[in-house]
């Protein structure tokens, strides 16, 4: 039996900036289709990717071999609200998670702003939200059920296999396909959500307390207007309860944290974001302000996000080993983004900036490598684990292998 090349269909992802024709899609129902599907492709030394909702901006799920949807692994599989865990599938989106855990109770600790993504790569990925204290996605992940480069079932926990599970964490498919995950979850919480309209100068000089008394925070510089938005998430009745410098609300809200966290997002966008060190991450974004004003703002309407993530120990996140703040750059899918994010690219880069995996960067093995302290020990599991490279695409290729 050999994988056919029928199936063909041009896949495209979220803001249209991707679009490729693999030889094949596949659709398991379930680990065993997906195990022979994985072996097949070994065989044949094809290279296998599995994707979830596409939401990515970066190539990472593009092969020209077999394309793998996820969409049938889902369901709440388990839940101990004692344990304080939940297992679910890991084609799920962020949302339908929500969804599944608020039906018995629970939730999960954080989400991004945007809830659309398959969990299973927005861990993989490193994906985060905002909040100071609140490490990325993957840190409420304390198990995960995989199929390895053999299409063999394996499962890892937090309290058994730690140093597995740092590499796993965020690996950007290339340790093996998700097909279940184990999520560290809360009892069902609710959130007082504020935006306030205020200036940069006021934002900056009262940045560190705004993100310490503050379970979740972030700000968006909007360059037209050169004013930003503040954005300020707590428990009812906890945080900030009045500004300490001038400012408008223009929105609040208090509801689940799974419907207030997350914001609808209508209009399409291309993404360049770096994290950096929270200690630099002003002088950063002060000099992305500048380059914008000076350069891009009569092209650019889109805002400019800052948001801090907690240090986590997980081998390719964007935030081990240190406090940090991601810096995100905006562009309408509409409308050209390479020249603006060329441009600015290189401010990110000489505040030793680690790239987001899932968004537009140019970034490649050579100089990756000096910026992630485990490096090597995720080399060295990745090469034990698929030494053939079932799962090398071109971009894994171009990000974790040198020429």
């Amino acid at each position: 039996m050999v994988l056919d090349e029928t199936r063909q269909q041009t896949w495209t992802n979220w803001s249209g900036s991707i679009r490729f024709t693999p030889q094949r899609i596949e659709v398991p129902h379930d680990e065993e289709a997906l195990s022979r599907l994985m072996k097949l492709a070994a065989a044949e030394n094809r290279v296998i990717r599995a994707v979830g909702s596409s939401h990515s901006c970066s190539p990472i799920f593009q092969t020209s071999d077999v394309l793998l949807s996820m969409e049938n692994f889902k369901g709440l599989h388990a839940y101990d609200p004692q344990k304080g865990t939940a297992t679910v599938g890991a084609g799920m989106t962020v949302e339908e998670v929500g969804k599944a855990l608020q039906k018995v109770g629970l939730g999960m600790e954080n989400t991004g702003h945007i809830d659309q993504q398959a969990l299973a790569g927005a861990i993989s990925t490193g994906t985060h939200g905002a909040g100071k204290k609140l490490p990325n996605l993957s840190g409420q992940v304390v198990g995960v059920r995989l199929l390895n480069a053999q299409g063999e079932a394996e499962e890892y926990t937090l309290e058994k296999d730690p140093a597995m599970m740092r590499a796993l964490r965020v690996s950007l498919g290339s340790l093996g396909i998700f097909t279940q995950i184990t999520l560290k979850v809360l009892p069902a919480y609710q959130l007082h959500r504020q935006q306030y309209c205020a200036s940069v100068d006021d934002c900056l000089e009262h940045l560190e307390w705004l993100m310490e008394y503050n379970r979740n925070f972030c700000f968006y510089w909007y360059p037209r207007r050169d004013d930003v938005s503040l954005r300020l998430w707590n428990l009812p009745g906890e945080g900030t309860q009045k500004l300490p410098f001038p400012a408008t609300l223009y929105k609040e809200e208090t509801g689940w944290g799974k419907d207030v966290l997350p914001s609808v997002q209508e209009l399409r966008f291309n993404e360049l974001e770096y994290s950096v060190d929270a200690s630099v991450a002003v002088a950063c974004f002060q000099e992305i302000r500048r380059r914008i004003l000076e350069k891009h703002r009569s092209k650019v309407a889109w805002r400019v996000l800052f948001r801090p993530v907690a240090a986590d120990d997980v081998y390719l996140s964007n935030a081990y080993g240190r406090s940090t703040v991601a810096i995100t750059i905006h562009q309408n899918a509409t409308l050209p983004y390479e020249e603006y994010f060329y441009d600015i690219e290189p401010l990110f880069q000489a505040y030793d900036g680690r790239p987001h995996w899932a968004k537009k960067h140019s970034m490649t093995a050579s100089g990756l490598k000096h910026r992630y302290p485990e490096w090597a020990r995720f080399q060295e599991t990745r090469n034990r684990l698929d030494p053939q490279g079932l799962f090398l695409n071109k971009y894994l290729q171009n990000v974790l292998i040198e020429p």
